[in-house]
């Protein structure tokens, strides 16, 4: 499927990975959702594990084989933490049918340590 754009095509993993760096990078255009791992591990390590997570730029095709930026794994201080897009319908019970569309779907970003997944 592509996405028309004003300038050219899109594909559909584009759109997604620039909705998904929305949310990763400015933590906007979703829901954050912090485990309590993660919440246990207080306000200064909490701080670097954002700004870790924001600033992650390691793609490759073994991290993110569809393009999508949908699953960052970083280490903070020790711990070794995940942090992974999904995609749910407006009223959060099922997938969205879309999740290059905004009006459709509701992005998650779920931040937790490793050992949590």
């Amino acid at each position: 499927m592509k996405v028309e754009i004003m300038n050219g095509t899109e594909s559909k993993a584009d759109k997604i990975r620039e909705l998904n760096d929305q949310l990763r990078t400015t933590f906007t255009g979703g829901q954050v959702v912090i485990t309590r791992g993660i919440q246990s591990l207080g306000e200064s390590v909490r701080t670097e594990i954002m700004a870790a997570i924001s600033q992650f730029d390691a793609w490759s095709e073994d991290v993110d084989p569809h393009g999508e930026h949908d699953f960052v794994a970083v280490e903070v201080r020790g711990h070794k933490v995940f942090a992974k897009v999904d995609y749910y319908d407006i009223e959060m019970k099922f997938l969205s049918p879309d999740p290059t569309d905004p009006e459709v779907t509701r992005r998650v970003l779920t931040i937790m340590l490793a050992e949590e997944y």
